[in-house]
């Protein structure tokens, strides 16, 4: 049985192959300190189930995924097994790329030139107000970028 390789053509930092066939352990860094980030990385990991380790900044070894407290509190990190951190909206649709059906689709979508900016600006207006939303706490607040 021959196995069909497919490549998805996404925005800088975001590179899969085979991702029908090959899984990469990736890992998925969130602010733990914020309720409404807590929040959305249970739902992920229930709804979504990325083929990831989804963790909180302050239990992760940073040095080790690459990336700094800064990058962690500010915006969703995407680490994969293998090249470099992407993050915000990036991160977002290259999880959804990693996933499985029908999540996959989606990362296909938000990877789409013009909607790739959208999915880049809602993040960013997201992470600036998540201090608003359900389950927010004093933590949420953080500076525009």
């Amino acid at each position: 049985m021959i196995t069909r390789t497919r490549v998805v053509r996404a925005p800088a930092g975001i590179h899969l192959v085979n991702y029908p066939t090959m899984r990469v352990k990736a890992t998925v860094v969130f602010d733990g300190d914020c309720g409404f980030c807590t929040w959305s990385a249970a739902k992920l990991e229930r709804w979504v189930k990325p083929p990831a380790t989804v963790i909180a900044w302050q239990h992760a070894d940073l040095a080790g995924l690459g990336v700094t407290q800064a990058d962690c509190e500010s915006a969703l990190q995407w680490v994969p097994a293998l090249g470099t951190p992407v993050f915000g909206g990036r991160a977002v649709a290259a999880l959804f790329l990693a996933s499985p059906q029908p999540w996959r689709s989606l990362g296909v979508v938000f990877c789409a030139p013009g909607i790739s900016w959208l999915v880049d600006r809602g993040y960013q207006i997201i992470a600036t107000n998540r201090h608003r939303l359900p389950g927010a706490m004093p933590a949420c607040a953080t500076s525009p970028p």
